[in-house]
């Protein structure tokens, strides 16, 4: 629950606000029952959040493979009219993610604004991408012989992506949309000490035109949750932006195991919510994408091609 009230000053009780997971397009409780407080960068309490368990990284791992395959499988253009619809429910409920973002940063309200309105002008970024990318990462390749080739970037499948610790909403948002923009489905852990907002984001794309499973978003320890998903035989790759260095390495051992895709932080990666306002290029979209590449004969070889 949080400290959200509608009816201060009118001698009603506070409605405080209950916060839950958002797994498969629901919102569960942690099957563990358990939660943690929340508080401001001055100590002040916020609202309990759930403490998610393995079970629910479990959970959330199935609702993403099952929505994988319409997801990936829908045109660039419509993932992209569905990423746009998400900017517009953000910036409908903009004062609630101001009030949310001032709160979990300490920052003034002009501050957390600025922050916000760059998030929203961020998704639309990403959105603009869905029907692009393929053209930037793919094309045809010079062949000697009686072949055409033509490569082209494929979703890699079920990403878990580590949110930034300190930015918990700009940062959230520049690494959620490029993984669902290129067709990845996603399981996200949020914000340890800073949630809400990421929590707050499921209500929105819970009502916006994302199909249940394609975002799933954990609240919790990080060190609890993500090794499980590193583990996970049916997760396909993993952002570690939110992990320290000592966690980084162990989720890079666990990923191993099945080869999984991994995003490491780099050297010059955003550290506050001021520096995820740069230009973000394109390195995210192509962080977890795969190519497929098809060889066609050409002449009187016959119309037959193969892929690899």
């Amino acid at each position: 629950m949080s400290k959200e009230s509608t009816g201060a000053g009118t001698g009603r009780l506070n409605v405080f606000k209950t916060y839950k997971l958002y797994v498969g397009g629901k919102f569960p409780r942690s099957e563990s029952g358990r939660v943690y407080e929340v508080t401001d960068t001055k100590g002040a309490w916020l609202a309990n959040a759930p403490l998610s368990s393995r079970k629910d990284a479990r959970d959330a791992v199935v609702a993403a493979r099952k929505a994988f395959g319409g997801w990936s499988g829908a045109t660039a253009y419509n993932r992209g009219q569905v990423l746009y619809r998400v900017a517009e429910m953000l910036e409908g409920r903009r004062e609630q993610f101001v009030r949310e973002v001032a709160e979990a940063e300490g920052l003034s309200k002009p501050k957390a604004a600025a922050v916000v309105d760059a998030a929203v002008d961020r998704w639309v970024w990403y959105a603009g991408w869905t029907d692009k990318i393929a053209q930037i990462a793919g094309g045809a390749n010079p062949v000697a012989g009686p072949f055409f080739n033509l490569s082209t970037p494929e979703p890699s499948g079920v990403v878990a992506v580590l949110a930034p610790r300190e930015s918990s909403f700009l940062g959230l948002v520049s690494v959620i949309a490029p993984v669902i923009a290129t067709g990845n489905t996603a399981v996200v852990v949020a914000s340890e000490t800073s949630p809400l907002p990421a929590l707050s984001l499921g209500e929105v794309l819970a009502t916006s035109d994302v199909p249940g499973g394609v975002v799933n978003i954990l609240s919790g320890r990080t060190a609890e949750i993500a090794p499980s998903l590193a583990a996970h035989q049916d997760v396909n790759g993993i952002d570690l932006t939110g992990a320290d260095e000592s966690l980084a390495k162990e989720l890079e051992i666990a990923a191993a195991d099945n080869l999984k895709r991994v995003r490491r932080p780099r050297a010059a990666e955003p550290t506050d919510t001021a520096a995820w306002t740069a230009a973000p290029g394109t390195h995210r979209l192509t962080a977890f994408l795969e190519t497929k590449t098809v060889w066609h004969p050409t002449g009187s070889l016959g119309a037959s091609g193969s892929a690899y």
